[in-house]
Order: structure tokens, then C-alpha cells, then sequence
């Protein structure tokens, strides 16, 4: 029986002719965004579907009390009459803010939006 013996140096030519794989810059770049293309889609239909406000038709009507300036009157007033338990200097800024004042001086007839929580 004859059995055939491989040389060692044909063994080494084998492995080192065998083609490697290597990529290029390019290859590099469209391997990458092939593979980050789902990530960014998955996120994209996360990021839209995610915790979007609510408008419905219902209205609360009592979110707001309505006060006539009666002669003399200030912001102060109202303040301390509508909302007795608070400091009167941040209810007058809400106030202002709210009716969108340009200042806190008003005038007799003028009709002011008070939040119905300060009447509670």
C-alpha cells in the first residue's frame, strides 16, 4: 500500500492561498448601514407612536370664573378675594399671565378670566 505523504510547505501553500475575505472602506460603510438601518426605522415608529396628546370635544366650562372690575378695584383685590389662602403676589402674576395683561393695572367694566380652583 502505498500512502502518499504531503510535504509540509504544501500544507503552509494551501492555507495561504486559500482567498481571505477583506472589506473595503465602502463594504465597511454599507455593511454598518445595512446593519443600523432596523435600529433607526424601529426608533423612527417608537419616537411617532409614543405618548401623543389627546384633544377631545369636551369642554369644562367651570375652568374658569368670569369677574366684572367694579370701580376702584385692583388685581390685589381680586387676588385676595378669590383666592384668600395664597399669596396674592403670585395669584395677580398668574392673573396677568392668564388674561394677558401688559401690566397689572385694569379699569372698571373690564371683564377678567379667573381660574375656578382659586374660587374653591
Amino acid at each position: 500500500m502505498s500512502t502518499a505523504v504531503i510535504a509540509p510547505n504544501a500544507a503552509v501553500r494551501a492555507r495561504q492561498s486559500a482567498p481571505r475575505l477583506r472589506l473595503t472602506t465602502r463594504g465597511r460603510v454599507v455593511f454598518t448601514t445595512l446593519a443600523a438601518a432596523p435600529l433607526v426605522i424601529a426608533a423612527l415608529v417608537f419616537s411617532l407612536n409614543s405618548g401623543g396628546a389627546v384633544a377631545t370635544l369636551d369642554a369644562d366650562e367651570n375652568a374658569f370664573v368670569y369677574v366684572d372690575v367694579a370701580a376702584g378695584q385692583s388685581l390685589w383685590n381680586i387676588a385676595e378675594q378669590h383666592a384668600p389662602g395664597q399669596d396674592p403676589r403670585e395669584v395677580v402674576a398668574q392673573l396677568v399671565q392668564l388674561n394677558q395683561l401688559p401690566s397689572a393695572d385694569i379699569f372698571a367694566g373690564q371683564e377678567l378670566a379667573i381660574p375656578a380652583s382659586f374660587s374653591r
